[in-house]
């Protein structure tokens, strides 16, 4: 049997306001490329369909049209929900399109049940476990505390115990949505922590044939049954070193054959820059990443005026700039810089401090226009002056 493991397409997401729906397209495009070229018979997707509970209808509206091609592939198709679904949503009418060979599991009560699916050596059960909120299982799971560990410890009792009540040697796949042991998060996964735990073992999938997981980003083998396949795209600038995709597992008559990971297609690339803005719009190094998205960090001592309009003029699709040297605030003047001072002095001061140069004259006027227009006593500064003048 040949399973293609994918997860976290987070349908409707965007990237730093960039809209990716677009981008998630070709990727479904890709996804049933490879299905027909690779022959493949299973798909799943182990939780995050969705960016959000409650999807724009363009979202939904791909979903649909992705599970209807799915469908009609050949391909049978099961599903989990993750912690960015709404599982009642998402399991919306998941009994009656069992029937076209797409399963869509998003109830913690079904978890023990699996999907059962036969080629030619007999039937492989998949156990599709949706994201577990440990608070929502707590009580009728009867858990000993209130953690990721103890909700999916559970869950795979209960997958043991179907697989001994059927037949020995029964080649068994799980998919779960949650943060293994071993794994490095991104900056994109929303924090599934509960009292600031949320790792859950490896050895928790012992014995099992593969193990399909999601919620982290990138791809990650934690052992030769137990994969991340990361999300399709990348969503956020802690990504750009990552390499999307998903996986081909073969499982043989006795289980797992092998496991080769296809690379999807990158519809634009991400970057990180570092260096003074002349670097960045002089430096012929930085051809390449003109198409890309830009996340780019500023060196200079002072910050530069207008940086991004002058960076997008090389780099268009710039959406990150930082700046490495810390701008000072108003209460780093010590008090012996500010007494008896009048208020223009003291903005005058920050603002030369800031920039490193004096403002224009026309810039000048408009500081102390705001200056005075922010002032309580108009004639503050003049009295403060006064006072504190000898005589």
């Amino acid at each position: 049997m040949r399973i293609l493991h994918t997860s976290d397409w987070h349908l409707g997401r965007s990237f730093h306001r960039e809209g990716m729906l677009a981008h998630q397209a070709a990727y479904v495009d890709h996804l049933l490329e490879v299905v027909a070229s690779e022959r493949v018979d299973v798909v799943v997707v182990s939780g995050d369909v969705y960016d959000r509970a409650l999807p724009h209808v363009d979202a939904v509206r791909l979903a649909d049209d992705t599970l209807v091609r799915l469908a009609a592939s050949g391909a049978k198709v099961v599903l989990s929900s993750g912690n960015h679904d709404s599982a009642q949503r998402l399991g919306f009418s998941s009994r009656l399109i069992d029937a076209a060979g797409v399963f869509i599991r998003t109830d913690a009560a079904s978890v023990g049940t699996p999907v059962l699916i036969e080629d030619e050596h007999g039937p492989v059960a998949i156990h599709a476990i949706p994201y577990l909120d440990p608070h929502a299982v707590l009580a009728p799971w009867s858990l000993p505390g209130r953690s990721h560990e103890a909700a999916l410890t559970e869950a795979m009792r209960r997958v043991r115990a179907d697989t001994a009540r059927r037949r020995p040697g029964l080649r068994t796949v799980v998919m779960a949505h949650a943060f293994v042991a071993g794994a490095q998060p991104s900056d994109s996964e929303r924090d599934i922590s509960v009292g600031g735990v949320s790792l859950v073992p490896t050895s928790l999938f012992d014995g099992i044939d593969y193990t399909a997981l999601g919620h982290l980003h990138g791809r990650h083998t934690l052992t030769d049954s137990v994969r991340y396949s990361g999300s399709p795209l990348a969503y956020s600038f802690s990504e750009s070193g990552q390499v999307k995709g998903s996986w081909l597992v073969e499982l043989g008559p006795v289980g797992l054959v092998s496991a080769e990971f296809l690379e999807a297609p990158v519809p634009r690339l991400l970057a990180r820059l570092r260096g003074t803005i002349d670097e960045l719009l002089l430096d012929p190094a930085h051809g390449p990443h003109e198409g890309s998205w830009v996340q780019a960090t500023l060196t200079d001592a002072t910050r530069p005026m207008q940086a991004m309009d002058r960076l997008r003029r090389r780099f268009p699709h710039t959406l990150v700039i930082g700046f490495e040297a810390a701008a000072p605030g108003l209460g780093a003047l010590p008090a012996s810089q500010t007494h008896g001072r009048t208020d223009r002095d003291i903005a005058h001061d920050f603002m030369v401090e800031l920039r490193g140069a004096q403002p224009t004259e026309d810039e000048t006027a408009l500081l102390h226009r705001a200056v005075d227009e922010c002032c309580d006593d108009g004639d503050f500064d003049t009295l403060v002056s006064s006072v504190e003048e000898p005589g």
